[in-house]
């Protein structure tokens, strides 16, 4: 009852570097579902393929990690996040790349996105955020905000500079540009700032005795029996599915309705813009009201976007509303999950825990974008997709606003 807990400033000032490593890997890793839409012209075109088929590359990433994440997040739990990072970024800048060697062959483009998917599991959501979860508590919610603003730069940086890449250099040249590129960058600062409390470096000076609450939390048959933690989880399923299919077909969604492809991928852009805000409002928020009031207002504001989008879509104004609110939104699906599990899980099993639940995370996001693909494919538009999208947002922000309050797992330990 002793030991003392280290205000948010003392957290910060030990753990910005991680925060900074684990941002600009939760970027790297976001890249190829970011920039999905861009490619999906010049290769559609080039191969004669359909959307379907087209968005069936990223779902088979997603369908892939659904399988593995939770023995990920065991490993994690066991060995460190550091000891899976650096050769999971390495290798993940190699199977980025060989995408470009797409010939033609269906069978072969799935292959390519299965290879990607096997080696990627190894810089998916958990390696970044158990690191910062453990290390940050009085901090945790704008913590997590950073960490997982790496999506939301990806989103606003990777469309315009893939469209630019393809533009000059086509887009098997993208794909090499962006996985040797932004990989390398990546790596070099996790070699530097990648530790967490299992690899902490022989210069680093000992932190504080750890409160009790680092080792509080549900053991694994408890968590699988939580009502909070399958709310969260269907919630955060239904929420992926659905923005998920919506960022991959964003851009073809704003080609359709005559905005040029240049214009189409700024606005994609400007969707991750909107989403770094989002995480940092939201973060900074969490922090300091109750998150799951704070979590279902911003799921259930995205059923705006889908509306707008639906009976919008040939207004300039209602396209950018649509855009900003989506991301806005989109942008802290993740980052309230993430702050919820580990809030209603605790810290003890937190990996295994938040792998299962990414599981469903990937489960969502891989079937979204072929669901949006076969809608189109089948209905020659996406108009079905976004009306259950209005929806189901306010549903998944139902789910949450009406949760518990969560333990305090300091006092539950003592």
């Amino acid at each position: 009852m002793g030991t003392s807990q280290m205000t948010a400033a003392e957290e910060w000032k030990r753990g910005w570097s991680l925060v900074l490593a684990c941002f600009v890997g939760f970027s790297f890793f976001s890249v190829p579902t970011a920039s999905a839409g861009v490619f999906m012209e010049p290769i559609g075109r080039e191969f004669g393929w359909g959307r379907t088929l087209l968005a069936a590359g990223t779902s088979m990433t997603s369908i892939v990690t659904a399988l593995l994440s939770p023995f990920v997040g065991m490993l994690i739990d066991r060995h460190g996040a550091r000891r899976l990072g650096l050769p999971g970024v390495f290798l993940t800048a190699f199977a980025i790349g060989a995408i470009s060697l797409a010939n033609g062959s269906p069978a072969q483009w799935l292959a390519l996105w299965v290879f990607y998917a096997l080696i990627s599991i190894l810089v998916k959501t958990t390696i970044w955020t158990a690191p910062v979860s453990a290390r940050f508590q009085a901090g945790r919610g704008l913590a997590l905000a950073l960490t997982l603003s790496g999506t939301a730069a990806a989103q606003a940086i990777s469309p315009p500079l893939c469209n630019w890449l393809i533009e000059h250099f086509g887009w098997r040249q993208a794909y090499i540009w962006t996985g040797f590129g932004w990989g390398g960058v990546t790596l070099l600062l996790c070699w530097l700032f990648l530790f967490d409390a299992k690899d902490r470096r022989d210069d680093e000076p000992a932190a504080p005795a750890p409160a009790p609450a680092a080792a509080a939390g549900l053991s694994i048959a408890e968590a699988w029996r939580s009502r909070a933690l399958w709310s969260i989880a269907v919630s955060t399923f239904v929420m992926m599915l659905l923005s998920l299919g919506l960022q991959i077909h964003q851009v073809p969604i704003l080609t359709g309705a005559g905005v040029s492809r240049t214009n189409a991928a700024w606005l994609a852009g400007l969707f991750g813009v909107a989403g770094i805000v989002g995480k940092l409002i939201t973060g900074a928020l969490l922090d300091h009201y109750r998150p799951n009031w704070i979590g279902g207002l911003t799921l259930a504001a995205n059923s705006i976007a889908f509306a707008l989008l639906l009976y919008g879509v040939h207004s300039p104004t209602l396209i950018v509303a649509a855009i900003l609110i989506n991301g806005y939104s989109a942008g802290t699906k993740l980052q309230i999950c993430t702050y919820l599990t580990a809030s209603y899980a605790g810290l003890r099993n937190l990996g295994a825990v938040f792998g299962a639940m990414y599981s469903l995370v990937s489960l969502g996001s891989g079937l979204g974008p072929m669901i949006a693909g076969f809608v189109y494919d089948t209905t020659g538009g996406y108009a079905p997709f976004l009306l259950a999208g209005t929806f189901g947002c306010v549903f998944c922000g139902l789910l949450i606003f009406t949760l518990p309050r969560y333990p305090d797992w300091r006092e539950s330990s003592v």
